[in-house]
């Protein structure tokens, strides 16, 4: 189909542009369902193959050691490739992972399909926002890179909330597997679509090539300051305590607190998917995906709110401080898990949405490309460590109590990385309590 270049779908118009980003959204929807299709199929997996729950956890870490090492190939490629024919080598590799793990007769398998997957999509994710900053600088670009955000959580959402049903409903946990694999193939297909949108915007707006995202300069890290490396290390323990726990949540849930992996109900297909989401807080996965659903919900509205007030290093001692007794209660109580879980919730939209803006507030210009590389590979080797602590702590003790106690617990360094980082920022002039200008 011939896209038209005059009239109201031309490519400088806001409906073009805002086309182009539900495409560009729908890059990585496959892949953010594909990744948590483990967690939430753990309990069914454990039982349909045999693994353990250090395996679960494992397999995540396979995950985080493919996006460590691609950290720094994938801005090389990003510049070799250019943006249209590196996401779509990305989306292609994120596939073929998905389709490896849905084949999977073996552990062995399971780990390579991970390994490659996690290859594709964390590089994608980079490829994404490369390719928003290229559509969107100077228009709308924090709402773009929001409505992203919520369209690729929904992924996540959908993977806590259908998975474990469509095992149930088609008898085997293969057809989830697959149907991640086939979401995945989705994302492809609107690859393809934003290729075609994106080569005739570039030929009629004569769109500069876009930078290559995170890539990492070894030069530049000595240049940094103490405020960097103590949002680093906030970033890594914060994360590390939220991704590991939501990897065996759910059986977490459904062992000590007896929850349904999936709603009791009855009928088609779809009605039993619109029931499950409609009680999802009666389900150990749907209760798991609350902290997913809050951020993906609230997190554009929190940018804009660490946009008016700043309070950017205030806010993270806000949301480290409410992560340690929401992960310590649900260790050593049986109270009902929704309020820790809504407290969980809070936290991911706090903190994420004053961190990640914070890094080019400390860092020079022309080194923010290595520092978000950086963080990224460094918060990588906790969510490649935590996981596996999470599946062999609760196999040797037989309980959650002491993964929860190490969550509880990177939750109070978290606190102290934030306190520092606050007399920092002090130190250095206030630039990250300091809110945007108006215009």
């Amino acid at each position: 189909m011939a896209l038209e270049s005059s009239g109201a779908f031309h490519p400088e118009t806001r409906l073009y542009r805002f086309t182009i980003l539900l495409f560009i959204s729908l890059l990585v929807f496959g892949s953010y369902f594909a990744y948590d299709s483990i967690g939430a199929l753990e309990t069914t997996l454990m039982q349909g193959l045999h693994l353990s729950r250090s395996t679960i956890g494992n397999l995540y870490t396979a995950y985080s050691v493919a996006a460590i090492a691609i950290v720094f190939f994938g801005g090389m490629l990003y510049d070799k490739l250019g943006p249209r024919r590196a996401s779509l080598l990305f989306s292609l590799l994120v596939f073929v992972g998905a389709v490896v793990v849905a084949l999977a007769r073996n552990t062995w398998m399971l780990f390579g399909g991970r390994l490659i997957f996690g290859a594709g999509s964390e590089s994608l994710v980079v490829v994404q926002s490369a390719i928003i900053s290229r559509w969107f600088k100077g228009k709308e670009m924090a709402m773009a890179f929001g409505i992203a955000l919520t369209i690729s959580r929904v992924g996540t959402l959908f993977s806590f909330n259908t998975e474990e049903l469509i095992a149930r409903y088609f008898g085997s946990f293969r057809v989830a597997l697959w149907a991640a694999a086939l979401l995945c193939l989705f994302s492809v297909l609107c690859n393809l679509v934003y290729n075609a949108m994106d080569k005739h915007g570039e030929k009629v707006l004569d769109l500069p090539k876009p930078g290559a995202g995170d890539k990492i300069v070894f030069s530049d890290v000595k240049k940094f300051s103490s405020s960097y490396w103590f949002v680093v290390l906030l970033c890594v323990t914060f994360y590390s305590a939220i991704f590991p726990f939501t990897a065996l949540a759910t059986d977490m849930f459904h062992s000590k607190w007896h929850l349904p992996l999936v709603s009791a109900s009855s009928g088609s297909f779809m009605s039993q998917v619109f029931f499950n989401f409609t009680h999802m807080f009666s389900t150990a996965p749907g209760i798991t995906s609350i902290v997913i659903a809050a951020s993906m919900i609230f997190a554009p509205f929190a940018g804009d709110l660490v946009d008016r007030i700043g309070k950017r290093a205030t806010l993270m001692v806000v949301g480290s401080l409410i992560l340690i007794p929401a992960h310590l209660l649900m260790g050593i109580t049986h109270w009902n898990p929704i309020p820790m879980m809504v407290m969980l919730g809070a936290a991911f939209v706090l903190v994420p949405a004053a961190m990640w803006p914070s890094v080019p507030l400390v860092v020079e210009e022309s080194r923010v490309g290595t520092a978000f590389g950086l963080m990224t590979a460094i918060q990588n080797l906790g969510l490649g460590l935590f996981p596996l602590l999470n599946g062999w702590l609760r196999d040797r003790t037989g309980s959650y109590t002491a993964t929860q106690v190490m969550f509880s617990g990177l939750g109070v360094a978290g606190l102290v990385f934030a306190f520092l980082l606050l007399r920092s920022d002090k130190r250095l002039g206030g630039v990250l309590e300091a809110g945007s200008p108006k215009a």
